[in-house]
């Protein structure tokens, strides 16, 4: 006869391997997933969708990027808006105000690492650093599309309810 407490801790047990079971085909899901997208991808667009529901160019009308992810979930992403304007010294440390505002709103870079949910299609950004500091150690959640070779998503809303859209081609 086996004893109300053995028979509890082998229940315990087959608990505890059949979550694992399950949560392990979970987990080769979000790799292959985060595979699927490895590669380098090359900017289409930087839109923006406003509160009102029409659309623009957040970058400008012929913005550049990169976005590269290897195999292991590591990212580098840079985006700049085509047209910015150049330093008149010449020099970075003696910019005007305008110039490094230009400078600093004509682009946005970060890196870190990319955890990929194929069921609910979110892709989340682990930053380690980025060209605005406060993003830094942050993490930033998209909800993401693919369509044949490109991949889409959608920032959260920024306070002014904009809603920015980057839409990616793979190359590789």
């Amino acid at each position: 006869m086996v004893k109300k407490t053995e028979w509890s801790f082998k229940r315990g047990v087959a608990a505890i391997l059949a979550c694992a079971s399950l949560a392990l085909p979970l987990h080769a899901l979000a790799d292959s997933a985060t595979s699927a997208l490895a590669g380098t991808w090359t900017l289409v667009a930087a839109d923006v969708e406003h509160p009102d529901g029409t659309r623009g160019r957040d970058y400008g009308a012929a913005p550049s990027g990169l976005l590269i992810i290897d195999g292991e979930g590591r990212y580098s992403l840079q985006i700049f808006r085509e047209e910015r304007e150049r330093f008149s010294s010449g020099d970075k440390a003696t910019g005007t105000a305008a110039e490094y505002k230009g400078a600093v709103m004509g682009s946005s870079t970060h890196f870190g690492t990319l955890e990929v949910d194929p069921a609910k299609h979110i892709l989340v950004f682990h930053i380690q650093h980025a060209s605005f500091p406060n993003w830094e150690g942050a993490q930033q959640q998209r909800t993401y599309g693919i369509r044949g070779d490109e991949l889409s998503y959608r920032v959260v809303a920024r306070p002014n309810g904009d809603v920015p859209i980057s839409v990616w081609k793979k190359v590789n």
